[in-house]
């Protein structure tokens, strides 16, 4: 992209999405909203579509939705979806509106509004988006990225006074996020549960061509999708344990075909660890705990290949493609826990290494330690002796627990001949020191609830360097206040 764009109202927008046919969608414009004011810009999700934070900032009423961009074509996507594993029938964009893509460094990236009004798919909704879900978003986004977990990105955040009820009355917000495509699970489940098989199959050809070319030449072109989407959800999902990240809402509607985490509503990252966590308190039988994530993410799996089995034709064929969840997965954890402790994956040691963070979670569980802190002060221990164990070993209650765990990892580094500095720095780029907790995001959320948006600028520049010690930040590393524990959140937003 070149430096002649002026602001976001010029864009050299595309619309794939609008070449479907009309059943996929309705075109409309958002609705406009009073008095907007600008929340917050991500810097670097804006250089992705080729401006600069001053050119968003002048481009408030595009940002807001009130104002289309040139060339752009807003639409609001119909899909369908099972919501807490039940089918919720036909849902679709009911606050999002998709109003074009474009051309980036990596691929082309659609652009949405979240928050911009009614749409044919808003139900009983009045398809608003609040301030405070909104920051959330927009935070997370940035914030999942910098992890190096794959996500959608925002590229602002907007705000008006118009009141919105929800549980009490709200300010009204608008988000533009971004992502290579919006398609969910629910997308095809939608066509699929309508017996429309030449939708289905138009909708999986455009996926296909244009976000899988590569699958063009398979013998079966939609088994190869349905492999391909398992195994990205299965990595998906494995980054999400492995930074201590609850989606909260995982229904069928919410997940993306292309493998990025999406619709950040009721999430939470894992502070004191309980694997049993529920991070949405709407969720009162606990499907989406963190300890459910993975089965969960296979349970969708085989939801979408339920609504492939017209094309791809066999259900055996459809079982060995949704066959590489599991062992996809169990990789992909491996991978990631022997790089969080520093270990390299052998084979000859992997069954011991199991065992041993078997134990770790066990004796996390037991201790309720923050999950964060854990990893990011374990890169601190000495392979040789206990010297560098006391700031990790503070987080303990039953400290002779530890004790033993810690002399089984030490004997586990030393058995690879282990450096310490090398594996401190490895383990560094590895397990964060900053994450989104739910306290730091509502601190935020209330003073931008008074026009004071300093905290979100700052937070965000906080997460963007996730791996970094960034002394001057470090109260954003600590333990959470007493009265974060009592923080809730839901599907309210």
């Amino acid at each position: 992209m070149t430096g002649t764009i002026i602001t976001a109202a010029k864009l050299p927008l595309d619309n794939s999405f609008a070449s479907l046919p009309p059943a996929f969608y309705t075109r409309l414009m958002p609705t406009p909203l009073p008095a907007p004011y600008l929340v917050a810009v991500s810097a670097p999700a804006a250089e992705l579509v080729g401006l600069t934070p001053q050119q968003l900032a002048d481009s408030l009423d595009v940002l807001i939705g009130n104002v289309a961009p040139d060339r752009a074509l807003p639409l609001a996507a119909v899909y369908s979806g099972h919501q807490f594993g039940v089918w919720a029938g036909q849902l679709g964009d009911g606050r999002a509106m998709l109003f074009g893509d474009v051309a980036t460094t990596q691929g082309p990236m659609e652009l949405q509004w979240k928050g911009a009004g009614l749409t044919p798919y808003s139900r009983m909704g009045d398809g608003r988006a609040v301030l405070r879900s909104s920051i959330r978003e927009f935070l997370c986004s940035e914030a999942m990225h910098a992890l190096g977990v794959p996500t959608s990105r925002a590229l602002s955040v907007a705000g008006s006074d118009q009141g919105v009820m929800r549980e009490t009355v709200e300010t009204s917000a608008v988000v533009v996020r971004m992502a290579q495509s919006f398609v969910r699970f629910g997308s095809f489940e939608h066509w699929f549960y309508r017996n429309k098989n030449d939708e289905l199959k138009i909708l999986a050809d455009y996926v296909i061509e244009r976000f899988y070319p590569e699958l063009l030449g398979a013998d079966n072109p939609y088994q190869a999708l349905l492999a391909e989407v398992t195994r990205r959800t299965a990595h998906m999902i494995a980054h999400w344990q492995a930074v201590g990240f609850m989606h909260g809402v995982m229904n069928t509607d919410n997940m993306s075909i292309l493998g990025l985490t999406l619709d950040y509503g009721p999430f939470g990252f894992m502070e004191a660890f309980d694997a049993q966590h529920i991070c949405n308190h709407t969720d009162q039988q606990g499907r989406y705990s963190y300890a459910n994530q993975p089965q969960v993410g296979h349970w969708n799996c085989y939801a979408l290949g339920q609504a492939l089995l017209p094309l791809i034709g066999e259900v055996e064929a459809t079982e060995a493609a949704l066959a590489v969840y599991q062992p996809e997965f169990a990789a992909r954890m491996d991978e990631l826990l022997h790089a969080k402790l520093g270990l390299s994956l052998l084979d000859q040691h992997l069954d011991a290494d199991r065992a041993l963070f078997d134990a770790m979670f066990a004796l996390m569980q037991a201790n309720s330690v923050d999950f964060t802190l854990f990893f990011r002060r374990l890169s601190g221990m000495r392979a040789a002796d206990a010297g560098g164990d006391e700031p990790l070993r503070d987080l303990f209650l039953d400290r002779p627990a530890f004790d033993a765990w810690a002399e089984q990892y030490r004997a586990r580094l030393r058995a690879e001949n282990s450096d310490d500095a090398t594996r401190r720095l490895a383990m560094n780029q590895t397990n964060p020191k900053y994450v989104l907790r739910n306290y730091l995001a509502q601190v935020a959320i209330e003073k931008a609830q008074n026009k004071d948006f300093t905290e979100v600028a700052r937070l965000l520049t906080v997460l963007q360097r996730p791996y970094d010690e960034q002394p001057e930040h470090e109260h954003y590393a600590a333990l959470p206040p007493d009265w974060a524990s009592h923080l809730e959140v839901s599907c309210s937003s």
